[in-house]
């Protein structure tokens, strides 16, 4: 469980300069008056887990506790948790609030839930919130929907204690906040299309480069995923954790490599 006015660690993968940490920020600001931020210098969307080895991490402070790194959100949480905030670990780490939804295979090369993973190895209860977008074209972010459900949800997942390797992916919809009327708990879906591309364009002296980007293309998804919950206009929130193993397939590994191995 968490505690009382919990000591809360802010990140995100958009930058710290995101809208949507100011959103992080007010929902935070709801459940204790004990919040750090650490977030990237510039937008990291994407940076998965990636850890900076090659190059030196620059912090600048920007008031008494806002920080920024020059690094992924993954080194943000590190250096956050061990070196930045003085005293106290955190009790909970927050990452977010992303612009836009981490659903289905998103979750693994989004920062916003990197930065979440690395609070969990870290021991700390953690949360990926993440505000969908794109689903009404033309119409603004809808950022109101995840101040306003953000500290509710919570404030519920405080009473629960979930398992020490498992983080909490939070998705609001891409609907006003008087029009949302469910928290769906799912399973994180899978595409039936392929939405990422590479688009081919020239520079100014005639080189080509490319730039990747997302189709905005729907799939059918099952009942009970998150795909489906944010299709529908609810909010999804989908337990994942680190362990990626398929236990079906190990089954049948054992049965078939296990023991002595094999010779020519």
């Amino acid at each position: 469980m968490i505690p009382d006015n919990p000591r809360i660690l802010l990140t995100n993968d958009d930058g710290i300069r995101a809208r949507g940490l100011v959103s992080l920020e007010r929902i935070a600001r709801e459940l204790s008056d004990d919040i750090w931020i650490v977030a990237p210098h510039e937008e990291q969307s994407g940076a998965g887990r990636s850890l900076t080895l090659h190059d030196p991490l620059r912090i600048r402070q920007w008031d008494e506790r806002r920080y920024s790194v020059t690094g992924t959100p993954t080194d943000c949480v590190l250096l956050g948790v061990q070196d930045i905030i003085p005293g106290k670990r955190p009790d909970l780490v927050l990452s977010g609030v992303n612009r836009g939804q981490n659903i289905a295979e998103d979750v693994t090369f989004s920062g916003t839930v990197a930065g979440a993973m690395q609070g969990m190895q870290l021991g700390i209860p953690s949360v990926a919130l993440s505000q969908a977008y794109g689903f009404k074209k033309g119409d603004p972010i809808e950022w109101e929907t995840a101040e306003q459900y953000g500290a509710p949800i919570l404030r519920r997942l405080f009473d629960l204690k979930w398992p020490d390797d498992v983080l909490i992916n939070i998705n609001f919809p891409d609907r006003k906040p008087d029009d949302v009327h469910e928290v769906e708990v799912t399973r994180q879906g899978r595409r039936d299309q392929d939405i990422l591309h590479a688009e081919q364009r020239t520079d100014p002296r005639g080189v080509d480069y490319y730039w990747f980007g997302f189709k905005g293309l729907l799939s059918n998804p099952p009942e009970g995923v998150d795909l489906k919950a944010i299709y529908d206009g609810k909010i999804s929130v989908t337990p994942l954790h680190m362990d990626l193993t398929h236990g079906e397939t190990l089954g049948s590994l054992k049965r078939m490599l296990g023991g002595v191995p094999p010779k020519h």
